[in-house]
């Protein structure tokens, strides 16, 4: 891939769709590959990209305020679920939300490539190496690779002697919501089991939230090409991608397994977060059992 004039190396990263049946066949074994991790304290900048309701925004929110928070530690938890993390190399990752940007305008059009979603990602500053900026694109904006091999992606750009990591996710309700919004949505391929009740009432951001999850959890322990994953390093299986579609006991290909369910909404979760918000999270594979671990 040709680079942008002002980045000198690209490191990239895809959430790719939940098809593959391998994480039920048999477990993953992710090797650490001896390079460094994002440990310690770190700051996730977002990037609204598009249009995005105030509630859409909180519910992310939300969840990234719950992944440290030390108020909902109690399983099943979201912070239960990011201390998983800790489990490799370095320690714990302390996640705080830094600054938000809106571009409601489109600045870039409704059409991305890979490169303008960096642009995007940096527009506003690099940060100091232990800063992760994300950007989140709406339902009706277009990006290269989205829905064809893709749900997100992670990387990282090097300026001089730095290299700052950054992640994208996009909102999939009316582009490819059987692909990024599974189990929200009835799945393009496979068994066509009814879709479970997103938590917050939003199929593509509940469905973000997944995918979001999938990418800061792998951002952390491989941030730039070198941690921890399986496979070739441009295709890396990483510590939630390695475990795809697995969310609670008992799951196998087209069942996300065993999860709780609301009592007056139906709605299907199995973590809990800040202002008594729910979420859905992804299986995450266990360095110290070699094994995908689900919080039910």
């Amino acid at each position: 891939m040709a680079p942008i004039p002002f980045l000198s190396l690209l490191l990239l990263f895809s959430l790719t769709f939940p098809s593959s049946s391998s994480a039920f066949e048999q477990q993953p074994l992710l090797k650490y590959h001896h390079g460094p991790l994002l440990k310690g304290n770190i700051t996730v900048n977002l990037v609204w990209y598009g249009k995005f309701s105030s509630t859409q925004r909180s519910i992310i929110v939300d969840f990234l305020n719950s992944l440290s928070n030390p108020k909902t530690t109690s399983p099943p938890s979201v912070s239960s679920w990011w201390r998983m993390t800790a489990k490799y190399r370095g320690g714990s990752s302390s996640v705080v939300v830094g600054k938000q940007t809106l571009d409601d305008k489109y600045s870039l059009g409704k059409a991305l490539k890979t490169s303008q979603l960096e642009v995007l990602a940096f527009k506003y500053g690099y940060g100091d190496g232990k800063a992760v900026n994300v950007v989140l694109t709406s339902a009706d904006v277009a990006v290269d690779g989205f829905c064809m091999s893709r749900c997100g992606t992670h990387g990282s750009v090097q300026v001089k002697k730095s290299r700052f990591p950054y992640a994208w996710v996009g909102n999939s309700v009316s582009q490819c919501p059987g692909y990024c919004a599974w189990p929200f949505h009835q799945p393009v391929y496979g068994p066509q089991t009814p879709p479970m009740v997103a938590p917050n009432g939003d199929v593509g951001v509940d469905g973000m939230v997944i995918n979001l999850a999938t990418v800061l959890a792998g951002t952390v322990v491989n941030p730039y090409n070198n941690g921890y994953f399986q496979g070739p390093a441009e295709a890396p299986l990483e510590a939630v991608s390695a475990c795809t579609g697995i969310f609670g006991k008992g799951a196998f290909p087209g069942y996300p397994g065993k999860v709780l369910m609301g009592k007056t909404t139906g709605a299907s979760y199995n973590a809990v977060g800040v202002n008594g918000r729910k979420y859905l999270l992804p299986a995450m594979w266990d360095p110290q059992t070699s094994t995908c671990k689900t919080l039910l």
